[in-house]
Order: structure tokens, then C-alpha cells, then sequence
């Protein structure tokens, strides 16, 4: 069973310096992973000026913010439309962290993308 902080805190005597450690460290992890809308909000900015900036429309850009699975091309655009740029981290068991180019998918030679699905209701053939 999980016990609240606040329990613990009590059960658990730690200086001022110690405990502001612990705070300053958790905040950095909570910053090191946000949904997309997080992070548009922490920029200060609306789903309207995300759609702007874009060129999309402002139901697009909801849409996107709750896509459970998106094109890096796409993760890519947003990321940069907000003054960032996307990095992709590939971390393995027997070696360190290798980053990926996101140019090697677009080059030749890279990834293809995939092909176009058919649409519902089209009988094939």
C-alpha cells in the first residue's frame, strides 16, 4: 500500500537543505517529461497560436495533443514551431545513450514512410 508524503515526511526526520535537495531533483525529473500539451502550456502558448504558427487549424492541434501515436515528422514540426528542436535517444542495455538524426528518415537511404492504408468501406480489388 502506498504512503502518502506527507506521512512519510513525518516518519522520515530530514533537514531544511536536505529535504530542498530532494524538491529541487523531483521538479527536474516532473520537467524532463511532459505531454505535448504541457509543454505548449509551459511556453505560454494557446492551441490558437500553436495552429498559427503551423498553419493548421485550432481542432488539429487539440487532435495532435491527445494522439497516443504520431509521426516523428509531425512531433518534429510542433516541437520546432514552439523555438525547440526534437532530439530521438536510443538506449540500450550493453552500451550509452546513441541519438538518432531525424534528417536520416527523410534522407535516401533512411526510413520510407508508410504507405497510404486504403480507406473503410472500399472493397478491395
Amino acid at each position: 500500500m502506498a504512503i502518502p508524503l506527507d506521512k512519510m515526511k513525518k516518519r522520515i526526520k530530514l533537514s531544511p537543505e536536505r529535504e530542498t535537495k530532494i524538491s529541487e531533483r523531483a521538479q527536474i525529473l516532473i520537467e524532463e517529461e511532459m505531454t505535448l500539451r504541457e509543454l505548449r502550456k509551459v511556453q505560454q502558448l494557446t492551441q490558437e497560436s500553436m495552429a498559427r504558427l503551423l498553419g493548421i487549424e485550432q481542432d488539429s492541434v487539440s487532435r495532435m495533443e491527445r494522439r497516443a501515436d504520431m509521426l516523428l515528422s509531425t512531433m518534429s514540426s510542433y516541437v520546432t514551431a514552439m523555438g525547440g528542436s526534437l532530439k530521438l535517444i536510443a538506449e540500450f542495455p550493453n552500451r550509452g545513450p546513441v541519438a538518432i538524426r531525424l534528417s536520416d528518415l527523410q534522407e535516401p537511404g533512411g526510413l520510407s514512410p508508410r504507405p497510404n492504408r486504403r480507406k473503410k468501406g472500399r472493397a478491395a480489388g
